[in-house]
């Protein structure tokens, strides 16, 4: 594979990370373990602990680290990932399974899982409408015209918890 940076989050302990690994694997279709290592003998863990695991979502790698308890490191909304998503269907159901089990929805389509880890769900539609697609060689009305729209998308949005496709959309139109 040809990707070069792969994130790596950080769990507190052997069973948080393989519970963390499965849940995902099974929120996001075309998604699998790739490799998981272990302790060795000696180690400050017992060799059936899994060091790391290596994983895809969706043709995306992850690596998911055993580090143990003594760092303390947790997740903060300092670092989200984003999902795209296609149409309303898709919105709803990752906006309902990445928090099943305790996570907690947020706003304007954040929300975070049970394992602390920060989500966007974002329909595609959002992104094409809040795009700053102005140029330089269109005319003032047709510029104003643009941004216009994207404040009406952008303050739509800034009222949803789960952002909605048609809102956004009629928000688009100026229909709101």
């Amino acid at each position: 594979m040809s990707q070069k940076i792969i994130p790596s989050l950080f769990f507190p302990s052997h069973e948080e990370t393989v519970e963390a690994v499965n849940f995902y694997i099974s929120v996001f279709p075309s998604s699998e373990v790739i490799r998981t290592t272990h302790y060795p003998r000696g180690a400050q863990r017992p060799t059936h602990e899994a060091v790391t695991i290596l994983f895809s979502l969706r043709g995306q790698r992850y690596v998911a680290i055993n580090g143990g308890p003594e760092p303390g490191f947790r997740f903060t909304e300092a670092l989200s990932l984003q999902v795209l998503c296609d149409d309303q269907q898709e919105v709803d159901h990752y906006w309902h399974r990445l928090v099943e089990g305790g996570g907690k929805h947020g706003p304007c389509g954040w929300l975070s899982d049970r394992f602390g880890l920060s989500w966007q769900v974002t329909p595609t539609v959002l992104e094409r409408a809040l795009e700053d697609e102005a140029t330089s060689d269109m005319d003032d009305e047709l510029r104003d015209e643009k941004e216009r729209r994207r404040k009406r998308v952008y303050e739509a949005m800034t009222k949803m918890g789960k952002l909605d496709v048609a809102a956004i959309e009629q928000a688009m139109r100026g229909d709101a």
